[in-house]
């Protein structure tokens, strides 16, 4: 997910997008704790995601103000 492509969406399109990032992180940590996850690497691109639209959030935040 590009940072230019979120920029376009909503604080609402956001904040959804955010909750199913976290669910999918969820999942992803309970498919390692049962040996079922194959790639690993998808923790790390989840998290990067999650970053991104908390940081992309709290801009838009501040532009407010």
């Amino acid at each position: 997910m590009k940072s230019s492509e979120l920029r376009e969406k909503t604080s609402q399109e956001l904040s959804e997008l955010l909750l199913e990032l976290r669910k999918e992180q969820f999942n992803l940590r309970m498919q390692n704790s049962t040996g079922q996850l194959n790639q690993v690497h998808q923790f790390g691109v989840v998290r990067s995601d999650i970053a991104r639209i908390k940081t992309i959030l709290n801009e838009q935040k501040g532009v407010s103000k």
